[in-house]
């Protein structure tokens, strides 16, 4: 069986969500070798190896940390030519769909970002996207060259498949072209406690009904209480209410949990096309006209600081 690429996504070693799903969907249509690149390795490798990978290319050069995505592409591109895989997937993060298009113009391949499914086809692997606004469907391959994919977040659930994952040193050059571009200098994101945005299972959203900063953490206890990200809409975003980098919409970030509540949000084709993927979505709106409520499968009609408030002590109590 062919082999397929999946480009390790993690922190030190402790692999992201997103990469288990990669994993999941590489087995579909071959044997997934993970990429990991950087430190941690020798953590990383029994969670790829849990979650099927054959075996874990592994790569740490200073490289890596120094310059941007780069040197990374000459990692990934080390590990194509090495195995010849059937297809190279990685996530639709903002590195990985930079290191992706990277990639496919060095090898002469096509690309399609932003999957949401892949399954393997009769002439290759065929991906599904969300377009136009997660208005329409569409399925695609890639027809000329090696695939290469990025997969959102929450698009396939990661599935234990114990497979050998053995450790193999992947001999890295960096071009000296890689490095035109230095990081002078890196300041952490302050931790919320809550889960990555675009990561989340849940997410839970606030707009312009929320009606100001000193409102939002109503959304923030609803959103807790279900251990869920908190997201915003553009008008909350613009107003100053809450960071631009939990916008969901087309400005901002795309989310597919299983469950979003928007609450106060009236459903502009802006924040749709950011969240109109969601499996379960849940509109709380005092405007019954809000369009909003012609894309839910839930709709409260009423005051969100009534709702929001009574739906967190009752999950609050059911937790209990």
């Amino acid at each position: 069986m062919a082999e397929v690429l999946v480009y390790v996504d993690h922190v030190d070693g402790a692999v992201r969500k997103p990469t288990l799903e990669l994993l999941a969907l590489a087995r579909r249509i071959g044997e997934p070798v993970a990429v990991h690149l950087g430190a941690g390795v020798e953590t990383a490798a029994p969670v790829l190896a849990e979650h099927g990978a054959v075996k874990v290319l592994a790569a740490d050069v200073p490289e890596f940390a120094e310059y941007l995505v780069a040197p990374k592409v000459d990692a990934l591109q080390a590990a194509y030519d090495a195995v010849s895989p059937a297809a190279v997937l990685l996530p639709s993060s903002a590195e990985g769909k930079e290191i992706g298009a990277r990639l496919a113009v060095r090898i002469g391949s096509g690309i399609i970002t932003d999957a949401v499914d892949v399954e393997a086809g009769d002439e290759g692997p065929v991906a599904t996207q969300s377009v136009f606004a997660a208005s329409y469907s569409t399925k695609s391959r890639i027809t000329r060259g090696t695939p290469v994919i990025t997969v959102k977040p929450n698009s396939a659930a990661p599935e234990a498949a114990p497979a050998a994952g053995a450790v193999e040193q992947l001999a890295v050059t960096v071009a000296d072209a890689s490095k035109a571009t230095k990081i002078v200098s890196r300041t952490p994101r302050e931790s919320t406690g809550r889960p990555e945005l675009t990561e989340a299972a849940i997410v839970v959203s606030g707009g312009r009904g929320v009606n100001g900063a000193d409102n939002f953490p109503v959304i923030e206890a609803l959103a807790d209480s279900l251990g869920a990200a908190v997201g915003a809409s553009r008008a909350a975003v613009d107003a100053g209410w809450y960071p631009h980098t939990n916008q969901v919409g087309q400005t901002g970030k795309s989310v597919s949990p299983q469950l979003y509540i928007a609450a106060g949000i009236s459903g502009a084709i802006q924040h749709r096309a950011g969240m109109q993927t969601s499996k379960t979505i849940v509109a709380i709106n005092k405007d019954a006209e809000a369009p909003i409520f012609d894309l839910v499968d839930y709709g409260v009609v009423g005051d969100l600081f009534n709702v929001v408030p009574a739906l967190t002590d009752e999950v609050t109590s059911r937790k209990g």
